[in-house]
């Protein structure tokens, strides 16, 4: 299906006329729910204002796949059927071990522009560089926390286009609620009400996906849903 909504051709600054589209790169978003009051409230970030890239607008904490996710160690993994939708979004020629690395990502970037850590106790392990700080006191990634909702794929006129895959989990997997930034990427971080969030000024992905887990708390059996941008035009298909 179609919907004309989610990303205007003038929503954003496009690449130059008649330069080749830019290869999407693979990245990941994490969507934290917070059930624990009169209304659920999602964390969500605005971005700084010096960025080039959407900033001012309110965001998941989010971002591209790192080498060092294909070699991180979990306390947990994958549920097979989310392990299974994210495989359906990789192109033949991307390696399978590309969709735990996805999740890994999401989990990562959350606690490097959140200070959060999705993470549960696991037994002593080597840690790379960039996991050190995240596994200080024996806690690991709680991949099996997570949910996938959607996938969607920047339009081609734009200079920069992600191929991101947004993930939920509920809040109370967290080890800590309070959200402490730690990257600088994001200047402002609140738990949000979920009507509130929709009047935020937002990427149209993001209001997008927002959208569908509004729908999946009222149907937790909806699939995941596909957003990408072909000939002109938007599709919404599910995974």
């Amino acid at each position: 299906m179609t919907d004309p909504n989610y990303d205007a051709p003038d929503a954003g600054p496009q690449k130059p006329p008649g330069a080749k589209a830019v290869r999407p790169r693979d990245a990941a978003t994490l969507i934290l729910l917070r059930r624990d009051g009169p209304a659920p409230r999602v964390l969500m970030g605005r971005r700084h204002r010096s960025h080039s890239f959407m900033p001012d607008k309110w965001v998941f904490p989010g971002g591209r796949v790192d080498a060092a996710d294909f070699r991180a160690p979990a306390a947990t993994e994958l549920r097979p059927d989310v392990a299974e939708a994210l495989t359906r979004t990789l192109p033949a020629a991307r390696p399978r071990s590309l969709a735990r690395a996805l999740a890994v990502a999401a989990v990562r970037e959350t606690f490097e522009e959140a200070g959060l850590r999705l993470a549960r106790p696991a037994p002593a392990t080597r840690l790379g560089a960039a996991w050190t700080a995240f596994g200080a006191d024996g806690a690991l990634p709680d991949l099996a926390a997570l949910e996938l909702i959607a996938r969607a794929i920047t339009p081609p006129m734009r200079p920069k286009r992600f191929d991101a895959r947004f993930f939920t989990a509920e809040a109370d997997r967290l080890q800590s609620l309070a959200p402490s930034g730690v990257s600088g990427e994001l200047d402002e971080i609140a738990w949000v009400n979920l009507e509130e969030a929709m009047q935020l000024d937002l990427p149209g992905v993001t209001r997008f996906v927002l959208r569908e887990l509004s729908l999946r708390l009222d149907d937790p059996a909806r699939r995941p849903l596909s957003l990408r941008f072909a000939n002109g035009g938007r599709r919404i298909d599910p995974l």
